[in-house]
């Protein structure tokens, strides 16, 4: 039985006994996670989730002790005499704070301990990378290094909002006290910058200028269904090539949906089902996505990929698609949906769908 498997196992035990402690594998030691009282030392008043790092390896002797531990444990919390005591002289060896450099990897030892490695996890993970890596990797991890960090980056934006993010669950894994909600800002994305995106017209000029069989296919397949860019290499390619119209895509940032093509007067003149897939490689989503970028960027292309994608939204709108099943096909919520993409409308489209509704002739007579 695989380590992995063992935890599985153990953790169901614990669970049906209602033992109320958790085993948890960082890299080749257990540890055990429960509602805990407070360390000593610590800021905090009540009790909450935390570790103890059992200095046991995963093997099956190992799993055998932990169990037992846990089993201790569980009874100590349920009579009220848990002491953190012994287990502060068991790890007092380690009275060295880590520093930012080991914390960060002790965060994704710990960040993939919970999830599965797959391109849309190392994708999500990357974005926290960046962040860990901006942390000056030889010092102790304190709340102060954490802020400095934090105020590095301008008020009021995304990046600040990830910083706050990550240095938020830093913080509650390394259990130091640090408050970011003062310090995240007013940053959404309903606050994004509108930007001029390509009229159709341009979109269709644009593909014709493509010389590479492949990358005219990518283009047209980004441009009638709005796809995100590494979605490109995640798609059900023998029901497009049958002659299916509405596109499977089988996994990518928010996993699988269902795309109509719009307009489908593009994917009837540019063939889109005779697929031509470049031999583009990556290891996770964000590779994908850069290989797409990097090729519009050495075309000359005047705008980006997503800008195929948000003019893929604001066609939905003049079409009058309603905006539930616009948000489903680009695989988001109605929020986000309504929140980012009523900036794209400018007085030339409000006008478009006043003229359709004016020119109906089933509309409402005027007394």
């Amino acid at each position: 039985m695989t380590p992995k498997n063992r935890l599985a196992e153990v953790n169901a035990e614990l669970k049906a006994a209602n033992i109320g402690v958790q085993l948890r594998q960082k890299g080749n030691s257990l540890y055990l996670r429960a509602t805990l009282p407070p360390k000593p030392g610590t800021q905090k008043q009540q009790p909450h989730q935390q570790e103890i790092a059992l200095g046991i390896y995963a093997n099956p002797a190992g799993f055998k002790r932990a169990k037992a531990e846990a089993i201790v444990i569980g009874g100590l919390l349920a009579c009220k005499e848990f002491s953190w005591e012994p287990y502060l002289k068991q790890n007092s060896v380690s009275a060295t704070p880590k520093t930012c450099r080991e914390w960060a990897e002790e965060f994704e030892q710990d960040y993939f301990t919970r999830r599965a490695r797959t391109p849309k996890s190392e994708t999500t993970f990357r974005e926290y990378r960046l962040v860990l890596h901006r942390l000056p990797a030889g010092v102790p991890l304190t709340a102060e290094v954490m802020k400095q960090l934090i105020f590095a980056t301008p008020p009021d934006t995304r990046t600040r909002k990830r910083v706050c993010s990550v240095m938020k669950q830093l913080a509650t894994l390394a259990e130091i006290e640090l408050e970011v909600k003062a310090y995240v800002g007013s940053y959404s994305s309903a606050k994004a910058l509108p930007r001029n995106l390509p009229e159709d017209a341009l979109i269709a000029e644009w593909r014709s200028h493509i010389t590479n069989r492949a990358w005219q296919w990518v283009y047209g397949m980004l441009a009638v269904y709005g796809l995100r860019p590494h979605e490109i290499f995640n798609l059900d390619l023998e029901s497009l090539r049958s002659g299916e119209k509405v596109l499977n895509i089988l996994d990518g940032k928010t996993g699988s949906r269902r795309v109509w093509p719009f307009p489908l007067e593009w994917w009837e003149r540019w063939q889109l089902w005779d697929v031509s897939l470049p031999a583009a490689t990556g290891q996770c989503n964000a590779d994908y996505g850069r290989r797409v970028q990097q090729f519009f960027k050495r075309s000359g292309i005047p705008f980006r990929p997503y800008d195929l994608r948000h003019a893929w939204a604001v066609r939905t709108l003049e079409y009058g698609l309603d905006l539930t099943l616009a948000a489903q096909q680009m695989g988001h919520s109605v929020a986000i949906h309504t929140c980012v993409y009523h900036h794209w409308i400018s007085e030339k489209h409000h006008q478009r769908a006043f003229d359709a509704l004016m020119s109906k002739p089933n509309r409402p007579a005027v007394p």
